[in-house]
């Protein structure tokens, strides 16, 4: 065990108000599986009435946007979950056509649910179904933004989830923690609130005596020889500590702070009170899609870089030409994202291709002036563009 971590920063903070979470306008709430559902698979009416209460109270009684009342938008697991009882199913299928046709039937009693819930405080909801394409893609990513935003202009609570039904494992957020972190980001919360079946982060497995709840963490050091559990207790989500960690290690380095705590410490984590553990910002806003792209997006093939367009493109500002590819793999169409490689193999960054994998190695080390000479115009053109590129290794 990491011993004083809880102590030290629970004195620090006086058991005062958090600032941090006074102050902030637009919050993102996410939701597991297990805070909204019963044993049993099925969505449990009473469990989410209760999380409803919470957020009404925080949005208040209006039904239309107030100027600097505080907006939330909800990121709610327990689709698939929602649907195993109807199926007759007893337990999280594990291939993903079952699970898809879980999420099919369970997100409509999920969105159903929460809709009519937040009715009795006179609130809309709208539904936002997400996959990584619709984020990691410039004018997908637009859109996504422009409705989320347009709901909370008109007063409605978004409620979103990844499109289970729909994703392939190659369009998938994995889990709906790191999904929140990005949707923070993405409608710039002020927030975020991850809410669980456990009440904070634990210098050790809080079922074992002698563990203690680490109640702020300012930046990894504060993370230094923690054992973080990789599972949750219900075995209905695909989270765990693990994840929820990772979430907010992403949305403190682009700015946002965030609440880990239970479900049911929810209204006291929203009014600032010293509940769960708080993550303090550790950078700053970055590119609104490259924080995408670098975290949900999965590479559809890879690129290997000379050392002379390595260096470009982690210390420079060009983009990627094709005189600076040494090999290609990977089966991928123009737009999809592709990992840029050093020599060793290394992925030194990660960007959207504007060619088709069977394009590309007739490119190999040629100069943009030869291929349009040789090819046509359309060849004098980048292979990723720097605006859709992200680099994630500098050294």
């Amino acid at each position: 065990m990491r011993a004083g971590t809880a102590r030290e920063t629970t004195a620090a903070t006086g058991g005062g108000i958090r600032p941090e979470v006074t102050g902030a306008r637009r919050i993102v709430v996410k939701v597991g599986s297990s805070s909204l559902t019963t044993a049993g698979g099925g969505l449990d009416a009473d469990r989410v009435d209760a999380l409803v209460d919470v957020l009404a109270r925080v949005l208040g009684d209006t039904t239309g946007a107030e100027e600097g009342a505080q907006e939330i938008v909800l990121v709610s697991s327990g689709a698939i979950a929602a649907g195993l009882a109807p199926l007759g199913l007893d337990r999280r299928p594990k291939d993903l056509a079952r699970q898809q046709a879980a999420a099919s039937v369970g997100q409509g009693l999920l969105v159903a649910r929460y809709t009519a819930s937040f009715a009795r405080y006179g609130r809309r909801v709208g539904q936002v179904l997400l996959t990584t394409d619709d984020t990691s893609r410039r004018a997908h990513y637009r859109n996504a933004r422009r409705t989320l935003d347009q709901l909370l202009a008109m007063g409605a609570v978004p409620v979103v989830n990844e499109n289970d039904t729909v994703a392939t494992d190659e369009i998938r957020f994995g889990d709906n923690d790191r999904l929140a972190a990005l949707v923070a980001h993405l409608v710039r919360a002020d927030l975020l609130v991850l809410l669980s079946d456990v009440d904070g982060l634990y210098d050790g497995d809080p079922s074992t005596p002698g563990t203690s709840r680490i109640a702020e963490v300012t930046g990894p050091k504060d993370l230094a020889g923690i054992s973080i559990g990789s599972a949750g207790k219900a075995g209905v989500g695909t989270g765990g500590m693990v994840t929820k960690v990772e979430a907010a290690r992403i949305a403190a380095a682009a700015g946002i702070p965030v609440v880990l705590t239970s479900a049911s410490h929810a209204a006291d984590a929203l009014l600032g009170r010293p509940t769960g553990t708080l993550f303090h910002r550790t950078g700053r806003r970055s590119a609104d899609r490259l924080l995408w792209l670098a975290h949900a997006s999965t590479p559809r093939g890879a690129l290997t870089l000379d050392d002379g367009a390595v260096h470009a493109v982690v210390r420079g500002t060009g983009s990627l030409l094709p005189a600076g590819i040494a090999a290609v793999e990977g089966e991928f169409s123009a737009g999809d994202p592709v990992e840029l490689r050093d020599g060793t193999g290394r992925a030194v960054a990660r960007g959207l291709v504007a060619y088709d994998a069977g394009e590309i190695p007739q490119l190999l080390g040629r100069s943009t002036r030869d291929l349009a000479r040789d090819l046509g115009p359309g060849y004098e053109r980048e292979v990723v563009h720097r605006d859709d590129l992200v680099v994630l290794h500098s050294s």
